[in-house]
């Protein structure tokens, strides 16, 4: 799997913050900077917000991009429109990216609102034959996490491919009637507000083929709207959204339109997400039969590449949503089949220790032993995220038992003959035993 999420080494001072803050560990530091390891990355982007140097960033197509096709369709995100100030008319936004290079605009929200509907139809028709929880698929970083972290639950994932997908496979379908001509001309291109929808652009989950041409930052987009957007006086007509396909922009959206009752969850927050699937693999929650998992806080509003503040784009999304009709695009001759998945999700093993069985279980041994040694504080220090991915490490030869600083402190206590100042010398002052200095009341 490729990723979007990469590394600035010039800009990487190693401070550890984005290791700390991963949730797959897939962070480690060393030689003062950080390094990826891809296998484990499930492109969140948590690293890319919590970065307080801007080293981590993710690579997007460039807007420049789209003109090397002869028509060129933009296919902007629901959480585009909750990134504008006082935005009463969607209609605007669309206006505007005619105006600075698009030729013509296919909303995800439509696409949302469609499957919505196809989704509504196949729950009322499975009846309770649909495995408990039933399991979003919009998140690609969700599924992606799922897939490395809770494999059991997999096949509770619904079998739907995503809604820009649908989106795009529309967009083009559209554009060759409309222009006749050949589906390479025409540049389909979303303006994503996260990385991972950026990777599954490039390498789809669910798709054999990929459908849409390039993904192109929010960020970016939004510097190009706002000049063109403060010289319309009369937008265009264009936009067909309706509330329940805009309203998947927030948490809860998807869920308010498979109209699914009460007995559902709408979960926001990478860590929030890994909690509450612990919970569904332990045996707890059973009494909710849909799982709505969105990575970023307030859904996808809060996707690293968006540039507003979540909760507020997230109330901005809710006042638009109040002025659209509460449905305006209907799957027509559309039925499930078009919409379901073309490849099976697999179980993504990562850590995998050896190719051999044998020996992975002895080195399995040798983790979980040295785990034991080590201190257990989970400190960083180390430049791992935790003793065990440590321990880990060790056994892998990818670092040695010193870089714990306990274990330095080890050597260090045996060189000076037991002399415990000079052994904390070389302890950070969270962890020193010793010392003269002035206690905190």
């Amino acid at each position: 799997m490729v990723n979007s999420v990469t590394l600035d080494k010039d800009e990487c001072v190693g401070c550890t913050t984005c290791m700390k803050h991963c949730p797959t560990g897939a962070i480690r530091v060393r030689r003062g900077r950080a390094h990826i390891l891809t296998q484990r990355c499930i492109d969140c982007g948590n690293c890319v917000r919590v970065c307080p140097h801007k080293a981590k960033k993710a690579v997007c197509d460039s807007f420049d991009a789209i003109f090397g096709y002869s028509y060129k369709v933009a296919l902007p995100a629901p959480s585009l429109y909750g990134q504008f100030h006082n935005l009463e008319d969607i209609n605007i936004v669309l206006t505007a990216l005619l105006d600075i290079g698009f030729d013509d605009v296919f909303e995800v929200s439509r696409a949302a609102e469609i499957i919505s509907e196809l989704m509504r139809k196949k729950v009322a028709q499975s009846g309770d034959k649909l495995p408990v929880p039933y399991i979003s698929s919009a998140c690609p970083t969700a599924v992606r996490l799922v897939c490395m972290r809770f494999p059991e639950l997999i096949p509770n994932i619904s079998d739907a491919i995503a809604p820009v997908e649908l989106a795009a496979r529309l967009a083009r379908k559209e554009a060759i009637k409309k222009t006749g001509l050949p589906a390479d001309k025409i540049g389909v291109f979303f303006i994503t507000p996260c990385p991972a929808k950026v990777t599954t652009a490039w390498h789809p989950l669910r798709l054999e083929n990929r459908v849409i041409d390039g993904a192109i930052s929010m960020a970016d987009i939004y510097k190009r709207l706002l000049p063109a957007m403060k010289k319309i006086t009369e937008p265009k007509k264009l936009s067909k959204s309706s509330l329940i396909g805009v309203g998947w922009a927030r948490s809860g959206g998807e869920a308010s339109g498979l109209l699914v009752g009460e007995r559902y969850l709408a979960v926001d927050g990478i860590d929030n997400i890994i909690k509450i699937l612990s919970d569904f693999e332990d045996g707890r929650l059973s009494e909710v039969s849909f799982l709505e998992l969105n990575a970023c806080t307030q859904g996808c509003v809060g996707g690293c590449l968006a540039v507003e503040n979540p909760y507020v784009a997230k109330g901005r999304i809710n006042r638009l949503m109040r002025k659209l009709p509460v449905s305006r695009n209907k799957a027509s001759d559309l039925t499930y089949d078009d919409i379901k998945a073309e490849r099976e999700l697999e179980y993504q093993p990562v850590g995998q220790l050896d190719d051999n069985l044998e020996t992975a279980m002895q080195k399995y041994a040798q983790i979980k032993e040295l785990t034991e040694q080590l201190p257990g504080l989970d400190c960083g220090s180390c430049g791992a995220p935790s003793c065990e991915a440590l321990a880990e490490d060790i056994v892998l030869g990818y670092a040695s038992e010193e870089d714990c600083i306990f274990k330095m402190r080890e050597r260090m206590l045996y060189i000076t003959g037991g002399n415990e100042a000079d052994a904390d010398a070389y302890l950070p002052p969270p962890f020193r035993k010793g010392g003269d200095e002035k206690e905190i009341d």
